[in-house]
């Protein structure tokens, strides 16, 4: 973790300023624990991670195979906090593979033409000092974003993704394991909120509204696929491109007239060697 960022980070159940305990630092924050004073709350940061989770036996819980991992290669202190997280919830779904294939296929799917669509998008908006990526991943566009910007924050909630992303970080660059509808920045406004392939994974509507309490005067880069069909996962009320564009226009954002029309560009998602899925993804752009 960066030390910058502790200036935007609060916490998630009290919106109060995070204090740092640092475990071990080299470049930057490798491990600690971020607390919050006034509710006790407490957030680790593992691997130069952070994980800002409102319930993180929940989420380690749920990663058995991931915590048990990390309890092998962290400090005294760092091993007691995580085992005492993984005492106090039973194990109901180990989602540590499910997140590495993911991040896997993100590696393998890089090169995909619709990344250079967005870039392309992302080169005529004027440069800003604080900018979100909102389901980062592996960091692909996040990294890009910190070449011309001024902060740049990544936000995922795979351990994997992150941790890929963070081998290639820069000094500007920060990224977080958090859920995407927890205000782990309080009240901070942001230039520019990049949020690509995201609805079908969180309710679209809460999160546009969360996306529009962040952005007072910048721009908004979105996109999806509208595949919504996750079984049991699935979101309660999506959004089609139609619906995405009135929402956005009920929040005060007004659409680019490039963008006003829904469009169909290509990502290209390689699964294994022979399997390759293939999205036609909407693009919008959208300003306050």
């Amino acid at each position: 973790m960066k030390e910058f960022s502790l200036d935007y980070l609060r916490c998630i159940k009290c919106n109060s300023k995070l204090e740092l305990d640092v475990f071990k630092k080299q470049n930057e924050i490798e491990e600690g624990l971020l607390e919050c004073k006034k509710c006790k709350s407490l957030y680790p940061i593992i691997e130069k991670i952070p994980i800002l989770w409102e319930d993180f036996p929940n989420y380690i819980s749920n990663r058995r195979k991931l915590g048990g991992r990390l309890v092998n290669s962290v400090s005294i202190k760092m091993k007691k906090f995580l085992k005492n997280s993984l005492r106090k919830i039973p194990n109901i779904e180990d989602r540590t593979n499910l997140e590495e294939r993911w991040a896997n296929i993100y590696q393998n799917s890089k090169r995909s033409r619709f990344y250079s669509k967005i870039k392309s998008e992302l080169k005529i908006i004027p440069k800003s000092k604080l900018v979100l990526e909102y389901g980062c991943s592996i960091g692909i566009m996040s990294s890009f974003l910190a070449e011309s910007n001024q902060f740049v924050f990544g936000v995922d909630r795979s351990f994997r993704a992150i941790k890929i992303a963070t081998s290639k970080s820069k000094d500007n660059l920060d990224y977080f394991v958090a859920d995407s509808l927890s205000p782990i920045f309080g009240k901070t406004k942001f230039d520019l909120i990049l949020a690509l392939n995201l609805l079908e994974l969180i309710e679209p509507a809460e999160f546009l509204k969360q996306i529009s309490s962040q952005i007072q005067n910048g721009t908004l880069i979105i996109t999806d696929p509208y595949d919504y069909d996750r079984g049991k996962n699935s979101v309660k009320n999506p959004l089609d491109e139609n619906t995405l564009r009135q929402n956005l226009k009920n929040l005060k954002f007004k659409i680019t007239s490039k963008t006003s029309n829904p469009s169909n560009i290509s990502w290209n998602l390689k699964l294994n060697p022979r399997t390759t899925l293939n999205y036609k993804v909407d693009l919008v752009v959208a300003k306050k």
